[in-house]
């Protein structure tokens, strides 16, 4: 993201006064016009090509390259980057299939920046696979998650399961990863289905020189950990639009003590139907075939 910038004549301005600090107003005019909303030119899987109207600079007398940001806005002000160009229109390659994606552009010089263009919803095109998913807990915050997650052959050719993996996205708040994953029932069995729990907590700081009146805890109370259970098969084909069936999942702290799956990425909130949920992942022989965590 290209936010308006705030410009000090020398660094000891930042200590003589906030008055002192020249900030650009929110309601100043950008430099360059704001392009136009992105199109689809074409979507296939693991390609999604863009085209909009270019941006221009207000000033004739200004001729600067212009450069393009392609985003998707994940918050007020908060921008994930997908890819840049220098014309107005790019291929975008690191999406996941089956999909759906907001995106803007914004564009940029050496003497200024436009307002980010109106958004556009895309869901890109399937791969060789989906997942379907039904949440079968209508309470995000006692003391398990509840869900079924079932595989479709989204592709026109056999899909061989043992090259599959799907991942469900969580986050612990807490900061302790004593969780368990169980199979309570799989159309294809349970024996069939490897369940890998994996985390990525923050790294402890280096130890001080010399140790302070409180003992340090890590991680800090409260600090989210990251992390994904993880499907794999042992055995299984899927024909071309056959399923897994269901794979009903559930995960529980070994204290059985509350869990809140509000903001676990691969949550929906339960509807008492399946639906599509592209923020589960599915990749098959180590290629993303399904979904984003982060669209």
């Amino acid at each position: 993201m290209r936010a308006r910038r705030v410009t000090l004549s020398t660094a000891a301005a930042v200590l003589l006064s906030l008055a002192a600090v020249g900030v650009a107003r929110a309601d100043e005019t950008p430099a360059l016009t704001t392009p136009g909303a992105p199109a689809v030119v074409s979507n296939e899987p693991h390609r999604l090509v863009l085209s909009w109207t270019p941006a221009t600079w207000r000033d004739p007398a200004v001729q600067d390259p212009i450069t393009y940001d392609v985003v998707s806005p994940v918050g007020t002000n908060v921008y994930r980057g997908l890819g840049a160009s220098d014309t107005p229109g790019v291929a975008l390659t690191g999406l996941g299939p089956g999909t759906t994606y907001r995106i803007a552009v914004q564009a940029y010089g050496t003497t200024g920046y436009s307002d980010h263009s109106p958004v556009t919803t895309v869901r890109t095109a399937y791969g060789r696979a989906k997942v379907d998913y039904l949440n079968l807990d209508w309470s995000p915050t006692d003391n398990q998650a509840q869900f079924v997650l079932q595989v479709t052959n989204t592709g026109t050719a056999p899909l061989d399961l043992t090259t599959v993996r799907v991942r469900y996205h969580v986050r612990l708040e807490d900061g302790s990863t004593s969780l368990v994953a169980e199979c309570d029932w799989a159309a294809l069995g349970c024996g069939t289905i490897r369940r890998t729990l994996q985390f990525f907590p923050v790294p402890a700081p280096p130890p001080g020189p010399t140790p302070g009146p409180t003992p340090t805890v890590h991680p800090i109370p409260g600090t989210p950990v990251p992390g994904w259970l993880e499907l794999t098969f042992t055995t299984g084909v899927l024909a071309p639009g056959a399923t897994s069936g269901p794979i009903q999942l559930r995960l529980h702290r070994t204290n059985w003590a509350a869990i809140d799956e509000r903001d676990d990425p691969s949550w929906r909130a339960a509807t008492g139907a399946w639906t599509g949920n592209d923020h589960v992942t599915l990749d098959v022989d180590g290629t993303r075939e399904y979904g984003d965590p982060w669209s």
